[in-house]
């Protein structure tokens, strides 16, 4: 994997939204941070070159957060409506990060179980 070097991803603070709401477990929401990070490093080394290749690494990191779901139940928390918002706007803000300003925000997340 590459190192992210685009500025606004450097300077983003990712999943703060639920980091902020004691409800769900800072570990986990760390997993949800990583996952994050790592489709920046996946778009920053594959380069996609249109919005079908950015879809196929989103969706990608859906179905992580996917199974990350399984862990959230496990801690007594859920990916629900909050996190849903939470981190469906953060797949918006890497689209757009990267130049992707036209991706549809649901096709981003279209494989997620939550």
């Amino acid at each position: 994997m590459v190192a992210v070097t685009n500025q606004k991803v450097l300077e983003h603070e990712f999943l703060t939204g639920m980091y902020n709401d004691g409800y769900f477990p800072d570990h986990l929401v760390d997993k949800g941070k990583a996952i994050l990070v790592g489709l920046c490093e996946r778009i920053e080394a594959d380069r996609p070159a249109d919005l079908a290749a950015l879809y196929t690494l989103t969706h990608a990191a859906t179905e992580e957060f996917n199974a990350l779901q399984a862990e959230f139940d496990a801690a007594g928390s859920e990916i629900e409506t909050v996190a849903r918002d939470v981190i469906g706007e953060e797949f918006w803000f890497v689209a757009t990060a990267y130049g992707f300003a036209e991706a549809d925000i649901e096709e981003l997340i279209a494989t997620r179980e939550w």
